[in-house]
């Protein structure tokens, strides 16, 4: 292959992650006009537009998306080989992108905040949307640096590290007819009920339960996003299954009341997922420790103050249940 080929593959590959010429040139070290010259070169060369607009971004085309596929796994092997890059967090300036709920936003992102003013001032940090369907697509494209979350996956170019299991509760308004600690599973399941749905699909791990115990329930509403859910149970008839750490705040401050689960719901690890390419990649290594670190402190945080006041809770509600029968 001559250098030209070459060079012009390396700066193909910055356009594809970066969907814009300005930020392939920043991420390049080269000019954008410079940029531009070398996707001209390519379009004659290649005998295809490549690239379209879209908005402020460029889309690519079906031959440009196909060219990358099998291009960028070993151009990052290259690249990797040839210049390693060491990390250093004082002088590093580097963004990362993560694909996130906005659940574990609330977690991480003040302690990791913290820590990059403290530790690596140049960082930047960028959530990017989560959902579970197209997550191992943004691992692949480059789009992303790293998700949270969970990926259905059996490729073997994704990793993955185990960073805690949920705890769920059934939370609703605090007067609310079911707000009590021996909530059955058919009351349970004749409820209304409020779903977090990420992606769009109106059911979840708790109707895979109920429907080994021949019930099904009516999922009245959906959002697509956490923190939508206390102020929604706050106002209005409808119970919802959600993590612990969704609902902490406004159970504490007794805005919400929260049950178990009267259902044995499916407990899945969430996960740091990031792509092969990227494993020799120091930076990232650095991030996804403080991040291991922040949510296993902060799990057990609220393991612990949850299940004491779930426990006192119990009491509290069984206390009451025994005055309105004696009323």
């Amino acid at each position: 292959m001559r250098s030209q080929d070459l060079n012009l593959l390396m700066v193909f590959d910055a356009v594809m992650t970066e969907r814009s010429i300005t930020r392939a040139a920043d991420r390049l070290a080269m000019t954008q006009p410079a940029v531009s010259n070398a996707v001209g070169r390519m379009r004659t060369l290649w005998k295809d537009d490549l690239f379209v607009k879209d908005g402020r971004n460029i889309q690519p085309t079906v031959y440009a998306q196909n060219l990358w596929n099998q291009v960028k796994h070993p151009l990052g092997l290259l690249a990797d080989a040839v210049d390693p890059q060491v990390f250093e967090p004082t002088t590093a300036k580097r963004t990362f992108r993560i694909s996130i709920a906005d659940i574990f936003v609330d977690i991480l992102w003040a302690p990791l905040r913290q820590i990059i003013e403290r530790e690596a001032p140049g960082i930047d940090l960028h959530a990017i949307p989560y959902t579970f369907t197209n997550s191992e697509q943004l691992l692949d494209d480059a789009r992303v640096d790293l998700v949270i979350g969970r990926v259905s996956s059996s490729s073997n170019f994704i990793r993955s590290e185990n960073l805690y299991t949920p705890c769920y509760v059934c939370a609703m308004r605090p007067d609310h007819a079911l707000a009590k600690a021996d909530l059955s599973i058919n009351e349970f399941a004749e409820a209304d009920h409020l779903l977090v749905s990420l992606y769009g699909d109106p059911s979840g791990m708790t109707d895979d339960a109920l429907r080994h115990e021949g019930l099904s329930r009516r999922i009245a509403c959906t959002v697509n996003h956490f923190s939508a859910v206390a102020p929604l149970l706050q106002k209005s008839n409808l119970i919802s299954v959600v993590p612990t750490s969704a609902v902490e705040k406004a159970i504490i401050s007794g805005e919400l009341s929260a049950t178990r689960v009267p259902v044995e719901v499916e407990r899945v690890t969430l996960c740091n997922f990031w792509h092969k390419r990227q494993d020799r990649d120091s930076g990232l290594a650095w991030l996804r420790k403080h991040i291991k670190t922040i949510v296993t402190e902060e799990s057990e945080r609220h393991q612990r103050v949850m299940e004491q006041f779930l426990c006192k809770n119990k009491k509290c509600m069984q206390q009451q249940h025994k005055m309105k029968q004696a009323s």
